[in-house]
């Protein structure tokens, strides 16, 4: 895994940066208005070689790669940047392709500075006008008719009508002007093709920026505008959208990076995603950009306002092409069809979202153990509860020091580095034995670690490693829900013991337990965060009671109860009172992503393995526009859910800043799972209602399995807040 801007990259973005906040100024960009071209701006970016980042070496061009050629769309879409760049970018690269003379004499007519070389977005076959970005200024459209590239020159300016977003759209009809030829070859349509697909992946870069700055703007508004005596910002009404807005844009962004390395290396489905992609930066930017002018209240809709000026641009960039769902369908054809789709060659891609190697090291002994102990037919595999937990199974991955591997030896676990752990978490994943309480287990044996007394390291961390003793979670209460700070449940100082009462709702696997890590009130005087403190209470003493909570996913709860129950106070975690600070680096973990995209993934193959057997309208159900449109968006937003996760472990890893990158992880998979399953229930219905492991049955359970899933963890709405307040910079928001 490499998730950080390249070092060879980090120049480019800042050079662009640099160049675009002081060259594209919303001034300027009001000044290209209407048209959305300011000829001052395209000169400058000429001179910087802009135009010819991607032209070939031979042809005289920078031969970047795409990777850097985006981040500098990134910028001039954060900037609004007035000019045709994804289309001159496209269009000189297919003449620095073709070559020839008169390929080489244009790429010197658009280095003087005076020419504008845009690119048709659709074949002119059929000879029907077409809206062409850029085509109200340039002086030759590059052009492809089915069988050759050509340059066609306008014999007068075209026709460019008053339009949404200012990019420059000029009305053209093939054949009305002077037609030069550049290749017929066989080459000729596979170089038009990928131009295409290059020319959506650097609109979608441009989205990428648009979006972000826009956000970032109406952050910086919500801080300023007081109203009712607080800032607007600290409304959740207006800080909760924004933060499902700003972890949309981040999985664009690196949902772009995802297709890139995917080309790159030559994934099957490189082609499928780019459609993917354009889709999702495209909704991405209408939706987040609507909410940002929202923020800015009726002063958004003054032209007099900067925002304005994104909301249009976001709803016109990539529409150049046509209604963005059509690229969603694409995509799908492009996954589940096999439709071909021509690449462009993207060049060096410096990152990587690869899961580690399974096949060596403790990935191997993992797997090898698992092929000896585990029976599809005894042990309940791919099941997502407690119920499949198994104490052999827990007990022999225990004993081989595989439970915890990276925790030190002497307390049972390998020493393991987290690429180690990596690959051998992926195995439990790939073989599809859950072992929740080994999760939960976990984290408590982490706690004691840090902050555990000796004594209580003695007691529990071997047996924990060795597969003997569990833990459970004792947080919620049932008046609290998702405030954990708002705990009732009382300890007392008795001598050397505390004395508990209380109750805790949802503490599952506490039938299997032999500890709870439980938050209690021990001053109920101080203010909730700081009277709090945590134990790991032992479940086996007088006074504690287990009464279980079923649940309509197959899967046991408990409700929890402890009357007078008296524990040492070695079984105390951190200071007296100390309980937040605890919890914070307690909850940091829990909340550091989910694997919910496998699950997306398995849906996805279920319903399409069903449609293949469906017949509508005389035709297999899967060739139907509908149908692969929402198997495309499932893919999509697993795609993206995997990307986000992989930036929450990466940052983890490489203890870079984390602005709450794993909540906004789990906001978007456990949404998307739970928006995506009830759709793919419908899309199947009525087989998708029967319940089973195989098949359809995924669906079902996915879709009951789902509805829980924004609740662990801490509440989506809970998490969105953290999302406002740390990567947005709102101020703690309120109801």
């Amino acid at each position: 895994m490499q998730l950080s801007l390249p070092e060879d990259s980090q120049p480019v973005k800042e050079m662009f940066e640099r160049f675009f906040a002081a060259e594209s100024t919303s001034a300027l960009v009001r000044e290209a208005e209407p048209t959305g071209f300011h000829a001052g701006l395209w000169k400058e970016l000429v001179a910087l070689e802009v135009p010819f980042m991607r032209v070939p070496a031979s042809a005289g061009g920078g031969e970047m790669s795409l990777f850097d050629a985006c981040l500098m769309m990134e910028e001039a879409g954060r900037r609004l940047a007035p000019a045709p760049l994804a289309e001159s970018l496209v269009a000189l690269r297919i003449l620095g392709q073709v070559g020839g003379d008169a390929a080489a004499q244009w790429i010197e007519k658009v280095r003087g500075g005076e020419t504008v070389l845009t690119f048709a977005l659709k074949s002119v076959s059929d000879g029907r006008s077409q809206l062409v970005p850029g085509g109200a200024v340039a002086k030759g459209i590059l052009t492809f008719d089915g069988q050759a590239l050509a340059i066609e020159l306008p014999g007068e300016p075209l026709d460019a009508p008053f339009s949404l977003g200012g990019n420059a759209l000029g009305r053209f009809t093939p054949g009305t002007g002077e037609r030069i030829l550049l290749s017929t070859n066989a080459d000729a349509a596979s170089i038009w093709a990928a131009g295409l697909e290059e020319w959506k992946i650097l609109t979608a870069a441009a989205l990428i920026g648009l979006t972000q700055e826009a956000l970032g703007m109406a952050a910086a508004y919500a801080n300023e505008r007081i109203a009712f005596g607080i800032p607007i910002g600290a409304n959740q009404g207006l800080a909760h959208p924004l933060a499902n807005d700003v972890i949309d844009a981040d999985g664009a962004a690196y949902l772009l990076w995802w297709v890139l390395r995917g080309i790159a290396k030559g994934d099957t489905d490189a082609g499928a995603t780019i459609s993917m992609l354009s889709w999702f930066a495209s909704r991405t930017a209408s939706t987040a950009v609507a909410h940002a002018l929202h923020t800015f209240g009726g002063y958004g809709l003054s032209n007099e306002y900067d925002i304005q000026l994104y909301h249009r641009r976001a709803k016109s960039w990539a529409q150049a092409l046509g209604d963005p769902q059509t690229e969603l369908e694409r995509g799908g054809r492009r996954l589940l069809l096999g439709e071909a789709a021509a690449l462009p060659d993207v060049g060096r891609v410096d990152i990587n979202f690869e899961g580690p190697d399974t096949s060596t090291g403790l990935a191997a002994e993992v797997r090898a153990l698992f092929d000896s102990i585990l029976d599809p037919k005894k042990h309940r595999l791919h099941e997502y509860n407690f119920e499949a937990h198994d104490w052999d199974v827990h007990r022999a991955i225990g004993k081989a020091g595989l439970l915890f591997p990276e925790w030190p030896e002497k307390w049972g676990g390998r020493g393991a580095d987290t690429e180690q752990v990596r690959a051998a978490n992926k195995v439990w994943i790939d073989v599809g034995y859950a072992g929740f309480p080994r999760g939960v287990t976990g984290m408590a044996g982490k706690m004691v670690q840090l902050v555990g007394s000796p004594e209580l390291q003695e007691e529990v961390l071997l047996p924990f490693a060795r597969g003997e003793k569990t833990s459970c979670l004792g947080f919620t209460e049932p008046s609290g829900g998702s405030d954990v700070f708002a705990a009732k449940t009382r300890a007392v100082k008795d001598g050397d013991e505390w004395v508990i009462n209380g109750q805790k709702m949802f503490t599952s696997g506490a039938e299997l337990a032999d500890y709870v890590l439980l938050l209690a009130r021990t001053d109920p005087e101080a203010p909730k965060h700081k009277g709090l403190t945590l134990f790991l209470c032992p479940m086996k003493q007088g006074g504690v009671e287990i009464h279980p909570v079923e649940t309509f996913m197959d899967e046991r709860t408990n409700a929890t109860f402890y009357e007078d129950v008296r524990i040492s106070d070695r079984y105390r975690l951190g200071d007296v009172n100390g309980g937040a600070r605890v919890m914070a680096m307690l909850l940091t973990t829990e909340q550091g992503g989910t694997m919910y995209h496998h699950q997306l993934r398995e849906m996805v193959a279920a319903v399409a393995e069903w449609a293949r057997r469906q017949e509508r309208d005389g035709k297999p159900l899967i060739e139907n526009s509908n149908v692969l449109a929402r198997l495309a968006r499932t893919y999509s937003n697993a795609c993206v859910a995997e990307a986000l996760n992989g930036r929450s472990t990466w940052t983890q890893m490489t203890k870079g800043q984390d602005l709450a990158f794993g909540p906004a992880a789990k906001v978007f998979s456990t949404e998307a799972f739970i928006a995506d399953s009830a759709d793919l229930v419908d899309l199947a219905a009525p087989e998708s209602l029967l319940r089973g492991k195989t098949g359809l049955g995924v669906v079902e359970m996915g879709y009951r399995h789902s509805t829980a899933t924004s609740v662990y963890a801490g509440t989506s709405e809970v998490l969105r807040s953290m999302v406002a307040e740390r990567r947005l910079g709102l101020p703690r928001s309120r109801a």
